[in-house]
């Protein structure tokens, strides 16, 4: 009995590709409040891998350097945090200034609006109600109490998980090569090296440089003159971390915060100095500092930021670059997948004209043809 091999045609696969992909992104989004927690723990985990190797090499217990790294891990970030909410005490003791300001700042833009357009204020501050109406409508009391309390959840789960998966490493790696034949077992070491190696030097080296950005824009802000300086460059330095978009927000809110506790000229000195610490990030920091990472295109970058915000929302966004850096290395040792890992990338190839591949094209028939 004769078998033929049946191939699908192109718009077939096309359409079971776009099935797939989109039944990966329900699954994730509906899935978030497990997978989420689960994927940060693993991030972190691998990050702190080389401390409790560098703990059991001095003799001490595996898992009492398990706990360790992770108290040390949520010792940092406890510190972060209360260095936001101090601040932000402050800050929210003189928010019925800023937003006093605000409604002044907003009365004298509505009056230049009418004036330019030729509509009356009265209708643009309907507008104007109508929109903050429907705003409060979403953020309902009862959403916001299920946010914090899955946000409370996710808190005490994290550090839960990352101690389970560093001590179920070796059983963990062990699954992962029993998965494959054993002709591929050396692809598979060098992807989960790679791996390891990327997202421990990317988030290393963000981290780093979420401190000097942290201080740049703590320093700038103090010289300014424009207060709550150092709570204003911790959260700029932590949306920096947001390629491309982060920083855009960051000098929003900058210029919001000049604009509401000085004087619209001071926005423009807001805006200079953040250009100037974007200048000094951009041509030194990233490439020294997080220079090991995996280069993604910028394209690539905002692209999926913004899916990474579309289906898990800010979390999302924060964890779209280390993935798709993950996923770009896996393309890249697959053979039928490097195409889509070259796609992802920043390498810009020679520039090759189409007469020349026509050219290429008409050599290669002859060849075949003598």
């Amino acid at each position: 009995m004769e078998t033929t091999n049946y191939r699908l045609p192109f718009y077939a696969k096309l359409a079971l590709v776009f099935i797939s992909l989109f039944a990966f992104a329900y699954t994730m989004r509906i899935g978030q409040q497990i997978i989420i927690p689960i994927v940060y723990a693993t991030i972190i985990a691998i990050l702190l891998n080389p401390l409790v190797n560098f703990l059991t090499r001095h003799r001490i217990n595996r898992f009492i350097a398990i706990l360790l790294a992770v108290l040390i891990a949520i010792l940092v970030v406890a510190a972060i945090f209360y260095v936001l909410i101090t601040q932000g005490d402050n800050f929210m003791a003189s928010f019925p200034k800023m937003q006093e300001k605000l409604t002044d700042n907003s009365t004298d833009l509505i009056n230049w609006l009418a004036k330019q357009t030729s509509i009356h204020p009265d209708k643009i501050n309907a507008w104007l109600a109508d929109t903050r109406s429907e705003q409060l409508d979403n953020f309902a009391i009862g959403e916001n109490i299920t946010k914090f309390g899955q946000m409370m959840v996710t808190a005490v789960l994290l550090p839960v998980y990352m101690v389970m998966l560093l001590y179920y490493k070796p059983l963990l790696l062990e699954f992962i090569h029993r998965l494959f034949r054993s002709e591929n077992q050396g692809v598979v070491n060098e992807v989960l090296a790679s791996t390891k190696k990327i997202i421990q030097s990317y988030l290393i080296g963000l981290f780093i440089e979420m401190i000097i950005v942290a201080i740049l824009n703590s320093v700038g802000l103090l010289l300014i003159g424009i207060e709550y300086a150092i709570l204003l460059g911790v959260l700029g330095a932590l949306l920096n971390i947001i390629p491309y978009l982060g920083a855009i927000i960051a000098a929003s809110i900058f210029m919001l915060i000049a604009l509401l506790t000085k004087s619209p000229i001071y926005m423009l000195y807001v805006l200079l100095m953040y250009f100037f610490i974007q200048f000094i990030d951009n041509n030194f920091l990233l490439p020294k500092v997080v220079a090991a990472r995996v280069k993604i295109n910028a394209f690539v970058s905002i692209v999926v930021v913004l899916i990474g915000a579309a289906i898990w929302g800010i979390p999302g966004m924060f964890l779209a670059i280390p993935l798709t850096a993950i996923v770009k290395v896996i393309f890249d040792h697959i053979e039928p997948l490097k195409p889509w890992g070259f796609l992802l990338g920043d390498t810009m190839p020679a520039v090759i004209s189409l007469k020349k591949i026509s050219f290429r094209k008409k050599a290669k028939a002859e060849t075949k043809g003598e």
